[in-house]
């Protein structure tokens, strides 16, 4: 692959974002669970409130492509290396309650490093989280040294937890993730 066929001036990922039917509590969750840092809080914003497109469309579904929404934001700095950005649509009322499984399209989740996976695991429980079964240990290829397991937080969005200091991939590719030996 040439240069040219890369992302002009792409440097890092800036933020993820998940949208949460409670903005208070997911950053409340977010602060206290993990310490994160709130980095700014923006609206509401109502569509019905600003003024159109020059095509006609509201301003929310041209944007962020949900015709007549109500939303407020959240900027929060979880870690040295992410920032999760929380949104809540006050509307249009028939959003669907349900975050997407993994295999749904559009489904996702949330990785995050630990020391302990046990301990995090206890703590997140402890603050509401659903564990599921786990933990989940390869014993070939190129996960070997992993834990993980994953996790449901209190608004059903998945999560999942890893613990490894090396793994096999990092040997046989030379990648190394964000806070091991030699990472970028």
């Amino acid at each position: 692959m040439s240069d040219k066929d890369l992302l002009p001036g792409f440097t890092h990922v800036d933020h993820v974002s998940i949208t949460v039917p409670d903005l208070d509590g997911a950053v409340d969750f977010y602060t206290r669970v993990f310490g994160a840092e709130v980095a700014y809080r923006m609206g509401p914003f109502d569509a019905a409130e600003m003024p159109k497109m020059e095509d006609g469309r509201d301003w929310t579904e041209a944007h962020v492509d949900v015709k007549g929404a109500k939303l407020e934001i959240a900027m929060l700095k979880l870690a040295s290396n992410l920032m999760i950005e929380l949104f809540q649509y006050h509307k249009p009322t028939d959003a669907a309650r349900t975050p997407p499984r993994n295999c749904d399209y559009g489904g996702h989740h949330l990785a995050f490093k630990v020391e302990d996976l046990d301990a995090a695991i206890a703590h997140l429980e402890k603050h509401g989280c659903r564990a599921l079964a786990g933990p989940i240990e390869m014993p070939e290829g190129p996960t070997v040294g992993c834990r993980a397991r994953y996790l449901v937080d209190p608004w059903g969005n998945y999560m999942e937890l890893m613990e490894y200091q090396h793994q096999a991939f990092m040997d046989e590719t030379g990648v190394k993730p964000y806070g091991t030996a030699k990472s970028a």
